[in-house]
């Protein structure tokens, strides 16, 4: 008695490709850059190999390197050369995101998606997501709120094609979404990360953009790892209040909530190969415990499986390279 089903007679050369059911492509990809204020050259980030800070005098330049790989799309992160208790050197004309905003457009116009963060974490002088009253230690929702949308209406002045507020803040979508409209910016999409989860794997961009706490933690706002159906409400409230694109983060620790975004939502959907997922997988690959260009390709094709239309990934470039 022999099989009559044998499946191995689909995993031969051309056959295997032809009934590939998930395609990666460079156009899934978005690759987040850093751009300090402070600094006059780039800097490589100790806990993130490969992965640097750079100057203004050298951010229109980095985008044009991932332009020409054909990654359609950047995420801009600023670091202030000052910070204070109110975040306000986030939505200034000449702050640093609004200044590279303008700097990556002369450059490249908009042969690039220019996304920004929106959010206050990096600003801060206590490093949280929002303004503190201090007396309770407590983020006052309401009050983030408006400095939310000075941000988001400043950013797409400046240019941005797409606005991601990030701090999970009740009712931020609305707020973007109402200043944007009231100032003529209503063809600006808003990326929600609607589902974040409060994770382990964000240290290596805490250190990146020096916005670790100096007290408590993001636990009231940043969703319980244990939670799957929380998100699901976190998600239809922002897709309610006018997300156009809905984001979980992290990926790797996630991917049956992008599952359960897309199938229940169908909406645009993205997620965050996050900091400490990029640093994990380079640790493995430097110590030759795996193979690097197929341990990228693995954990990107699994994310796009889940189904991300969009990964957020700082492999953007080396995945570039290797679909080429």
């Amino acid at each position: 008695m022999f099989p009559d089903v044998r499946l191995r007679r689909l995993r031969k050369g051309k056959i295997r490709n032809l009934v590939c059911e998930t395609t990666l492509s460079v156009n899934d990809l978005v690759q987040p850059i850093f751009v300090d204020e402070a600094i006059n050259f780039p800097v490589e980030i100790s806990s993130m190999p490969g992965i640097y800070k750079f100057p203004l005098s050298e951010v229109a330049k980095e985008a044009k390197e991932i332009s020409e790989l054909g990654i359609p799309a950047v995420l801009l992160f600023g670091v202030p050369a000052f910070k204070d208790e109110y975040g306000y050197s986030s939505f200034g004309e000449t702050d640093v995101v609004q200044e590279a905003i303008r700097r990556i457009k002369a450059e490249l116009e908009d042969k690039l998606v220019v996304i920004t963060d929106v959010c206050m974490c990096e600003y801060t002088s206590h490093g949280h997501c929002g303004i503190i009253d201090f007396e309770t230690e407590d983020l006052m929702n309401d009050q983030t709120l408006e400095i939310l949308r000075k941000i988001a209406v400043s950013h797409a002045r400046a240019g941005a094609d797409i606005v991601a507020p990030s701090g999970m803040i009740d009712g931020m979508v609305g707020a973007i979404r109402g200043a944007l409209d009231l100032n003529g910016f209503n063809n600006v999409p808003i990326m929600s990360y609607a589902a974040k989860y409060c994770s382990s794997f964000y240290g290596p961009f805490r250190d990146a953009a020096q916005s670790c706490c100096s007290f408590g933690d993001r636990s009231t706002n940043q969703m319980d790892p244990a939670n799957s159906n929380e998100a699901i409400r976190e998600v239809a409230l922002d897709v309610a209040e006018g997300a156009d694109i809905i984001m979980v983060k992290p990926a790797l620790p996630y991917l049956d909530i992008v599952y359960r975004v897309k199938t229940e939502f169908g909406v645009p959907t993205a997620a965050y190969n996050v900091s400490g997922e990029y640093s994990m997988l380079k640790a493995a690959t430097s110590n030759g415990w795996l193979d690097e260009k197929k341990a990228i390709y693995e954990v990107l094709i699994s994310i796009k499986r889940a189904g991300a239309d969009v990964i957020i990934t700082y492999f953007a470039k080396d995945a570039a390279c290797i679909l080429k």
